[in-house]
């Protein structure tokens, strides 16, 4: 863990308010979730428990977190208001680690926890587990006598997963550090039954990543499987335009009440892609590129590029526009490509080194000559301005590739000898 990163207790989160950006009150911390790994990793927090207005308990992403600090949680504003619903794969912080008795390694000495400190990685909104606080002796916290110290999560037993067993729980451990790509193949080649059996147990945004890189017919299937309410969640989490694919297999009745549960922004870029034809601009693109205003700083843009969700193609470069900056935006005035960016000083007006030079797409631009045009300029992503010259969204070269590759690409064994061997992340 890099020194400096931010360690929290988790007793002191308890009750804490959560607030938006703008100051607005969210709601309280009620709990923490985390998922124990397997090969002596420490537990990952995937979140937070939080207790809104109407005191329905709520699941709020790590990855949603901006801030976290003894006296308060900031998010990034966007919370997803259905209730919690805790997975066989998760456990409750606050209520399952506190006061459980384990044992000290070294000694097999057993001891009660007391508190939990998490940290976070370095560059990352991660959080682990990194440290118990726990009392020797026995009588948990009725007793207060007993010496009382701090330790590493190694120091413990009774928290990791075994490396063996036939659970869910066990595999997704072992899926973790897997690609998504890698995992999908994995979930192929299991039975339809241990298929969506596991991809339950998948948290939304990893699920949202490996249906991404599953063929259709898993995608169709591990969606039909889940609570409508789930499926509208990893709908959400999925990229804008893999969700309008999905859908797109779907049933127009299906379709409709999918979209009707997912959040209102959602649902309508994923509609508004739905609207193209599939092999042209309008239907390969994303609509969640990286959209700065004029008076954008290089520093700004730069800060938006670091962001860990973001793919290397869109992370490549950043577009220009005016008001509004979320698609369709305001009027499209081009592009800054990664490489500018690292030329010019931090203060530097994104405005004062844009290239406004290269002709966007229009959204019925057929796929042949999207491919051409990314060919031609060296590009690993275009922007998309409709007729108005606001920009519509962004297509990428890895949605040219899915629609180039063969329809079975997918379904290949290309992790034998010769190929590509399973990555980590």
């Amino acid at each position: 863990m890099a020194a400096g990163a931010p360690r929290v207790f988790v007793s002191h989160l308890s009750g804490v308010p959560v607030f938006d950006p703008n100051g607005d009150q969210v709601g309280r911390v009620r709990d923490l979730v985390a998922m124990l790994r397997v090969g002596g990793r420490p537990p990952r927090i995937l979140g937070l428990v939080v207790e809104v207005v109407s005191r329905r308990r709520i699941f709020l992403p790590m990855t949603r977190v901006t801030g976290v600090e003894s006296g308060q949680v900031i998010t990034t504003g966007v919370v997803n208001m259905r209730r919690f619903e805790q997975r066989p794969t998760e456990r409750l912080v606050l209520g399952e680690f506190l006061d459980r008795r384990v044992r000290l390694v070294e000694s097999g000495e057993e001891v009660t926890v007391l508190d939990v400190a998490i940290q976070q990685l370095p560059a990352r909104r991660d959080w682990e587990i990194d440290k118990y606080f726990v009392r020797k002796g026995r009588g948990g916290a009725l007793r207060r006598k007993g010496e009382t110290l701090t330790v590493e999560w190694s120091a413990v037993s009774g928290f990791s997963l075994e490396e063996h067993g036939q659970g869910a729980e066990n595999l997704v451990a072992t899926f973790e550090r897997l690609r998504p790509a890698d995992v999908a193949n994995a979930l192929h080649h299991l039975s339809p039954k241990r298929r969506v059996e596991v991809a339950s147990a998948l948290d939304d945004d990893r699920l949202a990543d490996v249906l991404e890189e599953l063929p259709e017919d898993d995608q169709v299937e591990i969606l039909g499987k889940l609570k409508e309410e789930r499926a509208a969640d990893v709908l959400e989490a999925m990229d804008p335009d893999d969700a309008a694919d999905l859908l797109s297999e779907l049933p127009e009745e299906d379709k409709e009440r999918l979209l009707t549960l997912m959040r209102p922004d959602d649902a309508a870029d994923v509609r508004r892609l739905m609207s193209y034809e599939e092999r042209t601009a309008g239907g390969l693109m994303t609509t969640e590129p990286i959209v700065l205003r004029p008076d954008a700083t290089v520093a700004d843009a730069l800060a938006r590029v670091r962001q860990s969700d973001l793919s290397p193609a869109l992370a490549a470069q950043v577009y220009v526009c005016r008001s509004p900056d979320e698609t369709p935006t305001g009027k499209y005035l081009g592009t800054v490509h990664f490489q500018r960016l690292l030329r010019d000083p931090p203060f530097t007006l994104v405005s004062s080194i844009v290239d406004s030079d290269l002709v966007p797409l229009p959204p019925d631009t057929p796929l042949p000559t999207v491919t051409s045009y990314l060919a031609a300029y060296n590009l690993v992503s275009a922007p998309v301005v409709d007729e108005s010259g606001s920009l519509l969204g962004a297509v990428t070269v890895d949605d040219v590739l899915d629609h180039l590759l063969p329809e079975d690409w997918r379904e290949t064994d290309f992790h034998g000898e010769g190929g590509i061997r399973h990555g980590r992340t």
